[in-house]
């Protein structure tokens, strides 16, 4: 076709295919031209991709720009949480705060110690001799009730000689062969008692009365009369006892020294009579029935 007949659409056309060859190669990446984006008119629409795309892709194009030509602020930017990272780090909270918790730690532990030790554990222990075997409780109440009476009974003997002495008298001459005879009971004892002067000794079946009676209770009982009338050391005594217990064979032989002490002195029996020792006790058990549990207690009634 010949120029003539062409369009001037066409024309254009040509002499913009014209003006490109003699420009050289385009690069792909370069924008076009304003006479192109005039002159040409888009073929089709742009997408809604493609609207997407072309931000993405102008973004690409200026992040080196960028990148570029702002090196040190982005430099500056990423100092600077590092800066605050190392200013959070620089106090150590919890190192500064260990020394103040271990105090605490050990006092916790101190109190536990103490909750978990015995009150008095720390107290130096009392030694006990080697040679003398623990006593039980029972034991132990039983001695101290035995020195608790033995003081009460001196006590007792103390007044009464300090009453007395004024009114005391020498003790009675005895002849070195005489002999006086007595029989003391109580309960069920019976106690045969021969006085004999002498230096105060006193012999009980044979033996002496701290091997008789190892009881000072029971010794104190026997010397009472001797206490009460000044013959304590002055007359030696002989007993023979049978019968009852050991109270009661004690008792039996107090009872036998007051009375043959009265046949020495006959003035003698208001004072051993007003302190009781010329009473006869007589308080024996009583004996057992016949279908009783004991003397008086009855067996349980069974209804059914």
């Amino acid at each position: 076709m010949d120029d003539e007949q062409k369009t001037p659409e066409e024309q254009d056309e040509s002499s913009q295919d014209a003006a490109a060859e003699a420009a050289g190669p385009v690069d792909a990446g370069d924008p076009p031209s304003p006479a192109e984006q005039e002159t040409v008119p888009p073929t089709t629409p742009p997408t809604a991709d493609a609207a997407e795309e072309q931000p993405s892709e102008d973004a690409s194009e200026e992040q080196p720009s960028e990148e570029g030509g702002e090196v040190e602020p982005s430099e500056e930017v990423a100092e600077e949480p590092v800066a605050e990272e190392a200013t959070e780090e620089a106090p150590p909270e919890p190192e500064a705060e260990a020394p103040a918790e271990e105090p605490k730690a050990e006092e916790k532990k101190a109190e536990e110690k103490k909750k978990d030790v015995i009150p008095g554990a720390d107290l130096e222990p009392i030694l006990v001799e080697p040679d003398k075997p623990e006593l039980s409780a029972e034991e132990k109440a039983r001695l101290e009730a035995e020195e608790e009476e033995k003081a009460r009974r001196e006590a007792e003997l103390a007044a009464a000689q300090e009453t007395d002495a004024a009114a005391s008298r020498a003790p009675a001459k005895m002849e070195k062969d005489a002999r006086f005879l007595a029989t003391g009971k109580r309960k069920s004892a019976i106690a045969r008692v021969t006085v004999l002067p002498g230096n105060g000794k006193i012999e009980i079946n044979k033996r002496s009365i701290e091997e008789f009676f190892p009881r000072p209770l029971h010794q104190t009982i026997v010397k009472q009369p001797l206490a009460v009338s000044g013959y304590e050391g002055n007359v030696d005594i002989r007993v023979r006892v049978h019968g009852g217990g050991i109270s009661g064979q004690a008792g039996a032989v107090r009872h036998g020294i007051a009375r043959a002490l009265t046949e020495i002195d006959s003035e003698l029996r208001g004072d051993l009579k007003r302190r009781g020792f010329l009473t006869r006790d007589a308080r024996v058990k009583e004996r057992r029935k016949a279908g009783l549990k004991k003397a008086r207690k009855r067996p349980q009634f069974s209804k059914r």
